[in-house]
């Protein structure tokens, strides 16, 4: 079998990005456009990949790990010029070498394959992958010989009438016998009005020589968009989105209005799921069966088990247990973990807990750094107040106990299984199972005392003027 190797070209800075962010590095869906490209043909299952950094060197490889090799172009010179940076890894091996680029996200691994495949079978030294459009204007166009092989590619600026009326157009990746590129790769020159050797140029150099230089017209010019500023920026989320959302229906998730559904590439959602308007789903977000996400709900890196809902509410590193539910308006921080059946209600926030089975947390409550046993219910109001100025503390729960309303529940304290907390109660003590506590002023009422103030000759006033 033929080895297979590829080259990423990701060592530009991406000027009209307007960025600090290098080109390469901004995300379309929750990844990097050069680890789309990377992940793409990782799954065509290649001998070696290579990539090829410059200006953000340290980013990209922190980006892209382990699963590449790196060259360094440190002086940017051409396409022609980043390719050689990678003799020195691939330049004596036998077989094919892809090259595309790290700022085109939307190609697939089976566009990589199907150009693999029609490079071998036609036996040609070069192949490029070309793509129709009925808007062709700005790229390079390719000229094909009666033989159907590529006579040429000529740039928008250098084509005749006839050659700008052609609607095949060059996407910039291409596919090499390996040792025919390297060797065409030093007779490049840099003889143009930019002073850069461009990988283009070795096309025309292998034609020279009599070589077989093939095309390969791939299904979707959609694929093939490169990406250079913001508004391209944009529209390949678009249509990246468009691509992971109707995977999604067709594998059983319900988006109610996929166009204002957004979804990472990297999350996973079970069947019968229910996908309600303005939803984020972000980063390795994993959703189970018979679940409802509700509308404007986004969560983050979460993990959520079968027949949850999630009622307008951010999760954020959490996980609930199935049949669990939240919201409207609450917030899982980083490691809550909310137990089979729980409730946990509207205005709720909870940080870095544990909330056991069937667990009811209402409504305007927090809970941070702390064990929940089962069957508890929290009361309105309630505040685990975890945090004296200096240090985090953490307050345990047993099963089967009662948090009245409008508690402070000040940590480090213990509430054993089957213990009652009064509402109102600030308790800074363990409270025994079984045992009832109550920390609060005694209540005092003192006659006459409204009459005192203005909002007493207020009310009088109305009530005469309601009596007439």
């Amino acid at each position: 079998m033929t080895a297979k190797y590829a080259i990423i070209l990701a060592a530009g800075q991406g000027t009209r990005m307007k960025s600090k962010l290098y080109k390469v590095l901004h995300p379309v869906c929750g990844k990097a456009m050069v680890d789309h490209v990377l992940t793409q043909l990782e799954q065509d299952n290649l001998d070696e990949i290579v990539t090829i950094i410059g200006h953000g060197a340290d980013k990209v490889q922190e980006t892209l790990g382990t699963r590449t090799k790196y060259a360094l172009q440190a002086e940017q010179l051409g396409t022609g010029h980043a390719v050689l940076q990678a003799e020195d890894i691939l330049g004596d091996k036998e077989g094919m070498t892809l090259i595309t680029c790290g700022d085109t996200p939307l190609f697939t691994a089976e566009t990589f394959a199907k150009l693999f495949e029609h490079h071998e079978q036609t036996g040609a030294k070069a192949t490029v992958l070309t793509a129709k459009t009925d808007a062709p204007f700005g790229y390079g166009r390719v000229v094909r010989d009666s033989h159907d092989e590529v006579e040429k590619i000529v740039e928008q600026k250098d084509a005749t009438p006839q050659e700008q009326a052609i609607n095949e157009i060059n996407t910039g990746v291409y596919c090499f016998d390996n040792q025919a590129l390297f060797k065409a790769l030093h007779e490049v020159t840099n003889d143009n009005a930019q002073g850069e050797y461009y990988l283009p140029d070795v096309i025309e150099i292998l034609k020279n020589a009599g070589e077989v230089v093939s095309a390969y017209c791939m299904d979707d010019f959609e694929e093939s968009m490169g990406v250079n500023d913001r508004v391209a920026l944009a529209k390949a989320t678009e249509i990246m989105q468009r691509r992971i959302n109707e995977k999604h229906m067709r594998n059983g998730v319900t988006l109610v209005d996929p166009k204002a559904t957004y979804i990472d590439v990297d999350v996973v959602i079970g069947q019968d799921t229910v996908i309600e308007p303005g939803v984020v789903l972000k980063g390795n977000t994993v959703i189970g069966s018979d679940c409802v996400i509700g509308a404007h709900s986004q969560l983050n890196d979460a993990l959520l088990a079968d027949g949850i809902t999630v009622k307008a509410s951010y999760l954020e590193k959490a996980q609930m247990a199935k049949n669990s539910n939240i919201g409207p308006y609450s917030h899982l921080r980083p490691e809550a973990q909310i137990g089979e059946g729980v409730h946990i209600g509207n205005f709720v926030e909870v940080k870095k807990a544990q909330i056991g089975k069937n667990t009811k947390v209402g409504h305007l409550t927090y809970v941070g750094d702390a064990t929940l046993g089962q069957e508890i219910n929290v009361g309105c109001g309630t505040v685990f107040v975890n945090y004296d100025g200096q240090n985090k503390h953490h307050t345990t729960v047993g099963d089967y106990s009662f948090i009245g309303s409008g508690s402070n529940i000040i940590a480090p304290v213990e509430i054993a299984d089957h213990a009652y907390v009064a509402a109102g109660s600030t308790i800074t003590e363990d409270v025994a199972s079984r045992a009832m506590a109550i920390a609060r002023g005694r209540q005092v009422n003192k006659a006459g005392y409204y009459d005192r103030y203005p909002v007493a000759k207020a009310a009088a006033e109305t009530e005469e003027k309601n009596k007439s």
